[in-house]
Protein backbone atom coordinates (compact mmCIF):
# COMPACT_ATOMS: atom_id res chain seq x y z
CA UNK A 1 0.00 0.00 0.00
CA UNK A 2 2.65 2.59 0.71
CA UNK A 3 4.47 1.91 -2.49
CA UNK A 4 0.92 2.11 -4.37
CA UNK A 5 0.68 5.83 -2.84
CA UNK A 6 4.06 6.92 -3.82
CA UNK A 7 3.59 5.83 -7.10
CA UNK A 8 -0.03 7.59 -7.34
CA UNK A 9 1.86 10.58 -5.41
CA UNK A 10 4.83 10.44 -8.38
CA UNK A 11 1.83 10.29 -10.75
CA UNK A 12 0.22 13.79 -9.40
CA UNK A 13 3.41 15.66 -9.61
CA UNK A 14 4.03 14.48 -13.15
CA UNK A 15 0.31 15.75 -14.18
CA UNK A 16 1.06 19.07 -12.29
CA UNK A 17 4.36 19.68 -13.88
CA UNK A 18 3.10 18.13 -17.56
CA UNK A 19 0.18 21.71 -16.92
CA UNK A 20 2.66 23.98 -16.00
CA UNK A 21 4.94 23.58 -18.89
CA UNK A 22 1.90 23.31 -21.17
CA UNK A 23 0.17 26.97 -20.27
CA UNK A 24 3.63 28.62 -19.72
CA UNK A 25 4.63 30.91 -17.52
CA UNK A 26 2.69 33.64 -18.56
CA UNK A 27 1.41 34.78 -15.00
CA UNK A 28 4.78 35.01 -13.58
CA UNK A 29 6.45 37.17 -16.74
CA UNK A 30 4.33 40.00 -17.53
CA UNK A 31 6.28 40.47 -21.22
CA UNK A 32 5.25 37.17 -22.46
CA UNK A 33 2.76 36.89 -24.94
CA UNK A 34 0.59 33.80 -25.58
CA UNK A 35 0.14 32.42 -29.36
CA UNK A 36 -2.65 34.20 -30.72
CA UNK A 37 -4.85 30.61 -31.61
CA UNK A 38 -6.32 33.10 -34.40
CA UNK A 39 -2.97 33.21 -36.37
CA UNK A 40 -3.67 29.51 -37.66
CA UNK A 41 -7.53 29.70 -38.46
CA UNK A 42 -7.16 33.12 -40.69
CA UNK A 43 -4.15 30.92 -42.52
CA UNK A 44 -4.94 27.10 -42.29
CA UNK A 45 -2.75 26.57 -45.62
CA UNK A 46 0.93 27.92 -43.66
CA UNK A 47 1.86 25.18 -43.26
CA UNK A 48 0.99 23.26 -46.88
CA UNK A 49 3.94 22.69 -48.81
CA UNK A 50 3.98 24.32 -52.34
CA UNK A 51 1.08 25.28 -52.31
CA UNK A 52 -0.57 26.46 -55.63
CA UNK A 53 -2.38 29.30 -56.06
CA UNK A 54 -5.47 30.24 -58.79
CA UNK A 55 -4.61 32.96 -61.83
CA UNK A 56 -7.32 34.45 -62.62
CA UNK A 57 -8.66 37.94 -63.86
CA UNK A 58 -10.01 39.80 -61.30
CA UNK A 59 -13.42 40.59 -60.51
CA UNK A 60 -14.95 43.92 -62.31
CA UNK A 61 -17.21 45.59 -60.17
CA UNK A 62 -16.11 45.11 -56.91
CA UNK A 63 -13.95 47.08 -54.13
CA UNK A 64 -10.13 47.29 -54.86
CA UNK A 65 -8.60 44.41 -54.13
CA UNK A 66 -5.98 44.64 -51.72
CA UNK A 67 -3.24 42.10 -49.78
CA UNK A 68 -1.26 42.49 -47.21
CA UNK A 69 1.85 40.48 -45.30
CA UNK A 70 2.39 40.70 -42.38
CA UNK A 71 6.30 41.90 -40.97
CA UNK A 72 8.23 38.90 -40.71
CA UNK A 73 6.10 36.51 -42.15
CA UNK A 74 7.65 36.96 -45.97
CA UNK A 75 5.24 34.76 -48.43
CA UNK A 76 1.94 34.75 -45.73
CA UNK A 77 0.13 37.91 -47.66
CA UNK A 78 -3.68 37.53 -47.34
CA UNK A 79 -6.74 39.43 -48.45
CA UNK A 80 -6.93 41.83 -46.36
CA UNK A 81 -10.32 44.91 -46.00
CA UNK A 82 -7.67 47.70 -45.98
CA UNK A 83 -7.42 50.20 -48.98
CA UNK A 84 -4.97 52.29 -50.23
CA UNK A 85 -6.58 55.77 -50.10
CA UNK A 86 -3.65 57.64 -51.41
CA UNK A 87 -0.38 57.34 -52.86
CA UNK A 88 2.78 58.81 -54.00
CA UNK A 89 5.31 57.37 -56.35
CA UNK A 90 7.86 60.17 -56.09
CA UNK A 91 7.67 59.82 -52.52
CA UNK A 92 7.03 56.47 -51.29
CA UNK A 93 3.52 58.01 -48.49
CA UNK A 94 0.50 56.85 -48.37
CA UNK A 95 -2.38 56.88 -46.53
CA UNK A 96 -3.97 53.56 -45.71
CA UNK A 97 -7.85 53.05 -44.49
CA UNK A 98 -9.78 50.53 -43.55
CA UNK A 99 -13.05 49.69 -46.52
CA UNK A 100 -15.45 50.71 -43.58
CA UNK A 101 -15.44 54.13 -41.97
CA UNK A 102 -14.63 53.30 -38.22
CA UNK A 103 -12.55 54.69 -35.84
CA UNK A 104 -9.43 52.53 -34.58
CA UNK A 105 -9.80 50.39 -31.44
CA UNK A 106 -8.29 47.57 -29.70
CA UNK A 107 -9.89 45.11 -32.07
CA UNK A 108 -7.47 43.67 -34.88
CA UNK A 109 -8.23 45.03 -38.13
CA UNK A 110 -9.44 42.61 -40.59
CA UNK A 111 -7.17 40.74 -42.71
CA UNK A 112 -4.44 41.23 -39.55
CA UNK A 113 -2.62 40.00 -36.65
CA UNK A 114 -2.58 42.50 -33.62
CA UNK A 115 1.13 43.29 -33.25
CA UNK A 116 3.64 45.59 -31.62
CA UNK A 117 6.05 47.83 -34.06
CA UNK A 118 9.04 45.81 -34.17
CA UNK A 119 12.07 46.82 -32.36
CA UNK A 120 13.92 49.71 -33.35
CA UNK A 121 11.78 50.82 -36.35
CA UNK A 122 9.93 53.36 -33.91
CA UNK A 123 10.59 57.29 -34.82
CA UNK A 124 10.60 60.66 -32.56
CA UNK A 125 7.55 61.96 -34.61
CA UNK A 126 5.40 58.77 -34.76
CA UNK A 127 5.53 57.59 -30.75
CA UNK A 128 4.87 53.94 -30.09
CA UNK A 129 0.80 53.07 -30.85
CA UNK A 130 -1.09 52.45 -27.75
CA UNK A 131 -3.83 50.22 -27.92
CA UNK A 132 -6.83 53.63 -28.58
CA UNK A 133 -4.66 53.95 -31.39
CA UNK A 134 -3.24 51.26 -32.83
CA UNK A 135 -2.36 51.55 -36.79
CA UNK A 136 -3.67 49.00 -39.27
CA UNK A 137 0.31 48.06 -40.72
CA UNK A 138 3.15 48.06 -38.93
CA UNK A 139 6.93 48.60 -40.19
CA UNK A 140 7.54 45.57 -42.53
CA UNK A 141 4.40 44.69 -43.55
CA UNK A 142 4.55 44.90 -47.16
CA UNK A 143 1.26 46.07 -49.36
CA UNK A 144 0.09 44.65 -52.86
CA UNK A 145 -3.23 46.69 -54.10
CA UNK A 146 -5.09 47.24 -57.51
CA UNK A 147 -4.69 51.06 -59.17
CA UNK A 148 -5.80 53.25 -56.58
CA UNK A 149 -5.91 57.02 -56.23
CA UNK A 150 -2.35 58.48 -57.25
CA UNK A 151 -1.31 54.58 -57.97
CA UNK A 152 -2.82 54.05 -61.46
CA UNK A 153 -0.31 51.37 -62.14
CA UNK A 154 -0.66 49.66 -58.41
CA UNK A 155 1.09 49.37 -55.25
CA UNK A 156 3.52 46.58 -54.13
CA UNK A 157 5.44 48.59 -51.43
CA UNK A 158 6.78 47.74 -47.85
CA UNK A 159 6.27 49.93 -45.19
CA UNK A 160 9.12 51.93 -43.74
CA UNK A 161 7.44 53.85 -40.97
CA UNK A 162 3.96 54.78 -39.47
CA UNK A 163 3.91 58.35 -39.57
CA UNK A 164 0.18 58.29 -37.39
CA UNK A 165 -2.85 57.95 -37.56
CA UNK A 166 -6.22 60.05 -37.60
CA UNK A 167 -8.63 60.47 -36.10
CA UNK A 168 -11.11 59.25 -38.99
CA UNK A 169 -9.05 55.97 -39.00
CA UNK A 170 -6.71 57.05 -41.88
CA UNK A 171 -2.86 55.84 -41.35
CA UNK A 172 -0.17 57.73 -43.40
CA UNK A 173 2.81 55.92 -44.37
CA UNK A 174 6.02 55.93 -45.63
CA UNK A 175 6.99 53.20 -48.20
CA UNK A 176 9.71 51.71 -50.44
CA UNK A 177 9.32 48.99 -53.55
CA UNK A 178 8.50 45.60 -52.56
CA UNK A 179 9.41 42.43 -54.24
CA UNK A 180 6.74 39.95 -55.28
CA UNK A 181 8.70 37.42 -53.77
CA UNK A 182 8.06 39.51 -50.28
CA UNK A 183 4.08 38.14 -50.46
CA UNK A 184 4.30 34.76 -52.65
CA UNK A 185 6.93 33.42 -50.81
CA UNK A 186 7.65 29.25 -51.44
CA UNK A 187 4.06 29.19 -53.16
CA UNK A 188 3.47 28.67 -56.98
CA UNK A 189 1.31 29.54 -59.45
CA UNK A 190 0.60 29.54 -63.00
CA UNK A 191 -2.12 30.86 -65.76
CA UNK A 192 -3.12 32.91 -68.41
CA UNK A 193 -5.71 35.59 -68.24
CA UNK A 194 -7.51 37.48 -70.92
CA UNK A 195 -7.33 40.89 -71.75
CA UNK A 196 -10.74 42.58 -71.43
CA UNK A 197 -11.27 44.40 -74.79
CA UNK A 198 -13.39 46.89 -73.52
CA UNK A 199 -10.37 47.80 -71.03
CA UNK A 200 -8.19 48.77 -73.49
CA UNK A 201 -7.66 52.52 -74.11
CA UNK A 202 -7.15 53.63 -77.62
CA UNK A 203 -5.47 56.67 -78.46
CA UNK A 204 -5.98 56.86 -82.68
CA UNK A 205 -2.90 59.15 -84.12
CA UNK A 206 -4.35 59.38 -87.36
CA UNK A 207 -7.31 60.40 -88.88
CA UNK A 208 -10.04 57.85 -90.15
CA UNK A 209 -8.73 55.08 -87.70
CA UNK A 210 -11.79 52.96 -85.95
CA UNK A 211 -11.93 50.53 -83.25
CA UNK A 212 -13.93 47.95 -82.40
CA UNK A 213 -14.55 45.30 -79.95
CA UNK A 214 -16.31 41.98 -78.43
CA UNK A 215 -17.08 40.46 -75.20
CA UNK A 216 -19.48 38.64 -73.83
CA UNK A 217 -22.99 40.27 -73.48
CA UNK A 218 -21.03 43.46 -75.30
CA UNK A 219 -20.80 42.41 -78.46
CA UNK A 220 -19.94 44.84 -81.50
CA UNK A 221 -19.38 44.65 -84.60
CA UNK A 222 -16.04 45.95 -87.07
CA UNK A 223 -16.74 49.21 -89.39
CA UNK A 224 -16.62 46.41 -92.32
CA UNK A 225 -19.86 44.57 -90.86
CA UNK A 226 -17.61 41.48 -89.96
CA UNK A 227 -18.57 40.05 -86.41
CA UNK A 228 -15.94 40.05 -83.79
CA UNK A 229 -15.09 36.70 -82.33
CA UNK A 230 -15.42 37.46 -78.75
CA UNK A 231 -12.27 38.99 -76.63
CA UNK A 232 -11.15 40.30 -79.97
CA UNK A 233 -9.70 44.09 -80.04
CA UNK A 234 -9.53 45.05 -83.83
CA UNK A 235 -8.07 48.46 -85.58
CA UNK A 236 -8.76 49.46 -88.66
CA UNK A 237 -6.56 52.22 -90.83
CA UNK A 238 -5.93 53.67 -93.79
CA UNK A 239 -3.18 56.24 -94.93
CA UNK A 240 -1.18 57.60 -97.82
CA UNK A 241 2.34 57.08 -97.65
CA UNK A 242 4.09 59.71 -99.93
CA UNK A 243 6.88 59.67 -101.80
CA UNK A 244 9.93 60.70 -99.03
CA UNK A 245 12.02 63.57 -100.64
CA UNK A 246 15.70 62.90 -100.98
CA UNK A 247 14.55 59.12 -101.66
CA UNK A 248 15.91 57.57 -105.21
CA UNK A 249 13.51 58.68 -107.92
CA UNK A 250 11.66 61.22 -105.65
CA UNK A 251 12.38 64.34 -107.88
CA UNK A 252 10.65 62.74 -110.83
CA UNK A 253 8.24 60.59 -109.06
CA UNK A 254 4.96 62.45 -107.67
CA UNK A 255 3.27 59.23 -107.18
CA UNK A 256 1.86 58.24 -103.59
CA UNK A 257 1.65 54.60 -102.06
CA UNK A 258 -1.51 54.02 -99.55
CA UNK A 259 -2.13 51.80 -97.01
CA UNK A 260 -5.46 50.46 -95.95
CA UNK A 261 -6.58 47.06 -93.69
CA UNK A 262 -7.15 46.02 -89.93
CA UNK A 263 -5.19 44.63 -87.06
CA UNK A 264 -6.93 42.21 -84.70
CA UNK A 265 -5.82 41.05 -81.42
CA UNK A 266 -6.65 38.76 -78.70
CA UNK A 267 -4.07 39.29 -76.06
CA UNK A 268 -3.45 37.13 -73.02
CA UNK A 269 -1.19 37.96 -70.49
CA UNK A 270 0.98 35.02 -68.86
CA UNK A 271 2.13 34.76 -65.34
CA UNK A 272 3.70 31.94 -63.16
CA UNK A 273 5.77 31.74 -60.18
CA UNK A 274 7.31 28.91 -57.99
CA UNK A 275 8.79 29.68 -54.95
CA UNK A 276 10.45 26.67 -54.60
CA UNK A 277 14.35 25.51 -55.35
CA UNK A 278 15.44 29.03 -54.94
CA UNK A 279 17.42 30.69 -51.99
CA UNK A 280 16.56 31.95 -48.63
CA UNK A 281 17.00 35.38 -48.01
CA UNK A 282 15.73 36.27 -44.26
CA UNK A 283 15.13 40.16 -45.44
CA UNK A 284 12.46 39.22 -48.31
CA UNK A 285 11.78 36.10 -48.35
CA UNK A 286 12.35 32.99 -50.41
CA UNK A 287 13.87 34.17 -53.80
CA UNK A 288 12.28 31.77 -56.24
CA UNK A 289 13.38 29.18 -58.41
CA UNK A 290 11.21 30.02 -61.49
CA UNK A 291 8.68 32.78 -62.88
CA UNK A 292 7.78 33.71 -66.44
CA UNK A 293 6.05 36.99 -67.46
CA UNK A 294 4.59 37.47 -71.27
CA UNK A 295 2.45 38.55 -73.75
CA UNK A 296 0.31 35.70 -76.16
CA UNK A 297 -2.37 35.70 -78.47
CA UNK A 298 -3.98 35.39 -81.50
CA UNK A 299 -3.11 38.10 -84.19
CA UNK A 300 -5.26 38.38 -87.45
CA UNK A 301 -4.14 41.35 -90.23
CA UNK A 302 -5.58 41.98 -93.56
CA UNK A 303 -4.23 44.74 -95.42
CA UNK A 304 -3.18 46.41 -98.89
CA UNK A 305 -0.17 48.19 -100.24
CA UNK A 306 -1.04 50.34 -103.30
CA UNK A 307 1.30 52.61 -105.31
CA UNK A 308 4.92 53.98 -105.23
CA UNK A 309 6.69 54.63 -101.97
CA UNK A 310 10.57 55.46 -101.06
CA UNK A 311 11.72 55.14 -97.77
CA UNK A 312 14.29 58.41 -96.42
CA UNK A 313 17.26 58.89 -97.47
CA UNK A 314 20.13 56.62 -96.64
CA UNK A 315 17.26 53.55 -96.84
CA UNK A 316 16.07 53.94 -93.47
CA UNK A 317 12.34 52.36 -93.04
CA UNK A 318 9.68 55.04 -92.90
CA UNK A 319 7.20 54.48 -89.79
CA UNK A 320 4.06 55.75 -89.35
CA UNK A 321 2.15 54.64 -85.94
CA UNK A 322 -1.38 54.74 -86.43
CA UNK A 323 -2.81 54.33 -82.51
CA UNK A 324 -1.63 53.63 -79.33
CA UNK A 325 -3.10 51.25 -76.41
CA UNK A 326 -2.57 51.34 -72.78
CA UNK A 327 -4.76 48.79 -69.68
CA UNK A 328 -3.35 48.16 -66.67
CA UNK A 329 -5.58 44.38 -66.05
CA UNK A 330 -5.26 42.83 -62.92
CA UNK A 331 -4.80 39.58 -62.11
CA UNK A 332 -5.92 37.53 -58.95
CA UNK A 333 -2.88 35.29 -58.03
CA UNK A 334 -4.17 33.72 -55.00
CA UNK A 335 -5.43 36.74 -52.63
CA UNK A 336 -2.69 38.72 -54.21
CA UNK A 337 -3.64 41.34 -56.73
CA UNK A 338 -0.89 41.70 -59.49
CA UNK A 339 -1.34 44.38 -61.56
CA UNK A 340 -0.02 43.94 -65.47
CA UNK A 341 0.85 47.36 -66.92
CA UNK A 342 0.36 46.74 -71.21
CA UNK A 343 1.00 49.50 -73.33
CA UNK A 344 1.03 48.72 -77.29
CA UNK A 345 1.75 51.17 -80.73
CA UNK A 346 0.52 50.14 -83.55
CA UNK A 347 2.57 51.15 -86.93
CA UNK A 348 2.52 51.02 -90.51
CA UNK A 349 6.41 50.75 -91.66
CA UNK A 350 7.77 50.63 -95.46
CA UNK A 351 10.80 50.41 -96.73
CA UNK A 352 11.43 51.13 -101.22
CA UNK A 353 13.48 52.20 -103.22
CA UNK A 354 11.16 55.07 -105.01
CA UNK A 355 10.95 52.71 -108.07
CA UNK A 356 8.66 49.53 -107.71
CA UNK A 357 5.24 50.11 -107.86
CA UNK A 358 3.10 47.69 -106.48
CA UNK A 359 -0.73 46.38 -105.72
CA UNK A 360 -1.07 43.72 -103.41
CA UNK A 361 -2.78 42.71 -100.42
CA UNK A 362 -2.35 40.15 -97.68
CA UNK A 363 -4.56 38.24 -95.40
CA UNK A 364 -2.59 37.04 -92.09
CA UNK A 365 -3.48 34.77 -89.49
CA UNK A 366 -1.21 32.77 -86.24
CA UNK A 367 -0.81 33.63 -83.26
CA UNK A 368 2.82 34.82 -80.96
CA UNK A 369 3.93 34.83 -77.78
CA UNK A 370 7.23 37.00 -76.07
CA UNK A 371 8.31 36.91 -72.23
CA UNK A 372 10.75 36.62 -70.13
CA UNK A 373 11.67 33.17 -68.35
CA UNK A 374 13.44 32.89 -65.02
CA UNK A 375 15.45 29.28 -63.79
CA UNK A 376 17.92 29.91 -60.63
CA UNK A 377 20.34 27.78 -62.53
CA UNK A 378 20.05 29.77 -65.89
CA UNK A 379 19.02 33.25 -64.49
CA UNK A 380 16.24 35.14 -66.99
CA UNK A 381 16.52 33.89 -70.56
CA UNK A 382 13.98 35.04 -73.38
CA UNK A 383 11.20 33.50 -75.30
CA UNK A 384 10.23 35.00 -78.43
CA UNK A 385 7.53 32.64 -80.65
CA UNK A 386 5.14 33.38 -83.41
CA UNK A 387 3.70 30.86 -85.71
CA UNK A 388 2.21 32.75 -88.52
CA UNK A 389 0.66 32.45 -92.17
CA UNK A 390 -0.33 34.36 -94.91
CA UNK A 391 -2.05 34.30 -98.33
CA UNK A 392 -2.06 36.58 -100.91
CA UNK A 393 -4.88 37.49 -102.03
CA UNK A 394 -3.59 40.25 -104.66
CA UNK A 395 -0.30 40.60 -106.02
CA UNK A 396 1.27 42.87 -108.72
CA UNK A 397 4.61 44.41 -109.14
CA UNK A 398 5.19 46.61 -112.13
CA UNK A 399 9.04 47.61 -113.05
CA UNK A 400 11.95 46.28 -110.99
CA UNK A 401 12.66 47.42 -107.67
CA UNK A 402 12.59 46.42 -103.70
CA UNK A 403 9.58 47.22 -101.26
CA UNK A 404 8.81 46.19 -98.04
CA UNK A 405 6.08 47.01 -95.95
CA UNK A 406 4.65 45.98 -92.48
CA UNK A 407 1.46 46.25 -90.46
CA UNK A 408 3.13 45.93 -86.88
CA UNK A 409 2.89 46.21 -83.18
CA UNK A 410 5.55 47.67 -80.68
CA UNK A 411 4.59 46.70 -77.03
CA UNK A 412 5.92 47.08 -73.57
CA UNK A 413 4.40 44.39 -70.81
CA UNK A 414 5.67 45.31 -66.83
CA UNK A 415 4.17 44.57 -63.36
CA UNK A 416 3.38 47.81 -61.01
CA UNK A 417 4.41 50.57 -63.35
CA UNK A 418 7.50 49.18 -64.29
CA UNK A 419 8.34 47.74 -67.49
CA UNK A 420 9.76 44.04 -67.81
CA UNK A 421 9.67 43.05 -71.58
CA UNK A 422 9.65 45.16 -75.00
CA UNK A 423 8.74 43.28 -77.97
CA UNK A 424 8.10 44.44 -81.70
CA UNK A 425 5.81 41.93 -84.06
CA UNK A 426 5.91 42.79 -87.65
CA UNK A 427 4.14 40.91 -89.92
CA UNK A 428 5.27 42.20 -93.58
CA UNK A 429 5.24 41.91 -97.17
CA UNK A 430 7.90 42.24 -99.39
CA UNK A 431 7.91 42.52 -103.44
CA UNK A 432 10.97 42.17 -105.67
CA UNK A 433 11.03 42.64 -109.21
CA UNK A 434 13.52 42.25 -111.39
CA UNK A 435 13.12 43.82 -115.23
CA UNK A 436 14.24 45.45 -118.21
CA UNK A 437 12.71 48.51 -119.74
CA UNK A 438 12.23 50.52 -123.28
CA UNK A 439 10.83 53.46 -123.68
CA UNK A 440 8.56 53.65 -127.26
CA UNK A 441 7.69 56.58 -128.88
CA UNK A 442 4.31 57.16 -127.34
CA UNK A 443 5.59 57.68 -123.92
CA UNK A 444 4.64 54.53 -122.70
CA UNK A 445 7.30 51.17 -121.15
CA UNK A 446 7.44 48.02 -121.65
CA UNK A 447 9.04 46.12 -118.76
CA UNK A 448 9.96 42.11 -119.09
CA UNK A 449 10.94 40.01 -116.51
CA UNK A 450 10.34 38.06 -112.96
CA UNK A 451 8.75 39.16 -109.45
CA UNK A 452 8.46 37.83 -106.71
CA UNK A 453 6.32 38.65 -103.48
CA UNK A 454 6.83 37.22 -99.97
CA UNK A 455 5.37 37.01 -96.51
CA UNK A 456 7.07 37.00 -93.07
CA UNK A 457 7.00 37.98 -89.66
CA UNK A 458 9.62 39.74 -87.95
CA UNK A 459 9.94 39.81 -83.99
CA UNK A 460 12.82 41.75 -81.65
CA UNK A 461 12.61 43.07 -78.07
CA UNK A 462 14.52 42.65 -74.61
CA UNK A 463 13.99 41.98 -70.90
CA UNK A 464 14.58 44.77 -68.53
CA UNK A 465 16.25 45.07 -65.35
CA UNK A 466 12.96 45.16 -63.68
CA UNK A 467 12.26 41.75 -64.13
CA UNK A 468 13.86 41.24 -60.95
CA UNK A 469 10.63 42.57 -59.17
CA UNK A 470 10.11 38.74 -58.69
CA UNK A 471 12.71 38.94 -56.79
CA UNK A 472 15.07 37.33 -58.22
CA UNK A 473 18.84 38.16 -58.97
CA UNK A 474 19.92 41.49 -60.86
CA UNK A 475 20.98 41.16 -64.17
CA UNK A 476 23.34 44.54 -65.32
CA UNK A 477 22.14 45.26 -68.58
CA UNK A 478 19.01 44.51 -71.09
CA UNK A 479 19.02 40.72 -72.88
CA UNK A 480 17.83 40.99 -75.90
CA UNK A 481 14.97 38.50 -76.61
CA UNK A 482 17.00 37.85 -80.19
CA UNK A 483 16.06 38.23 -83.49
CA UNK A 484 13.01 35.93 -84.69
CA UNK A 485 12.90 36.03 -88.53
CA UNK A 486 10.44 33.72 -90.82
CA UNK A 487 9.50 34.32 -94.48
CA UNK A 488 7.87 32.50 -97.01
CA UNK A 489 6.93 32.65 -100.74
CA UNK A 490 3.21 34.19 -101.55
CA UNK A 491 3.51 33.76 -105.00
CA UNK A 492 5.58 34.49 -108.18
CA UNK A 493 5.76 35.33 -111.54
CA UNK A 494 6.91 36.64 -115.01
CA UNK A 495 5.35 38.52 -117.63
CA UNK A 496 5.32 41.69 -119.77
CA UNK A 497 3.65 44.90 -117.94
CA UNK A 498 3.33 48.51 -120.22
CA UNK A 499 3.61 51.57 -117.84
CA UNK A 500 4.29 55.20 -118.35
CA UNK A 501 7.70 56.20 -117.90
CA UNK A 502 8.98 56.95 -114.55
CA UNK A 503 9.41 60.62 -115.54
CA UNK A 504 6.05 61.30 -116.53
CA UNK A 505 4.17 59.36 -113.60
CA UNK A 506 1.82 61.90 -111.96
CA UNK A 507 -0.13 59.28 -109.87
Amino acid sequence: MHRSRLKGHALLTAITLAALLTTGCSTDSPGATAPSPTTAAENPEADAAQEQLAVVAAPSGTATPTAVADAGEAGTARKSSLKVASYDRSSGRAVIEARSAVKPSTEPTAGSTPRSPAPGTGSPASPPATPATRPPVSVGDVIASAPAPGAPDGVLAEVTQVVGTSRDGATTVETEPAKLNSVLGDRKADGTVPVDPSAVEVDPLLQGVKVSWAKTGNLRFGPEGAALPLGSLRIDVGAAIATAEGAEGAPAASASASVKGFVQLAPEVAFSYDGSGGSRDSGTGAAPGGAFLGLSGDWVSQWSLKGRAAASSGGQPLRIPFAKLHADPVIQVGPIPVVVNLDMTCYIQVTADGRVTVDVEQDLKGDFRVGGTFSWAEGWTPVSESDMKGDPLKARVTAAGDVKAALGAEATVGLYGTVGVTADLAPYVRAHADASAELSSTGTATATGAYALYGGVDLTGSLHLQLTIFGTPVFQKKIPLGALHREWLLTKGEGTATTRPAAKTTG
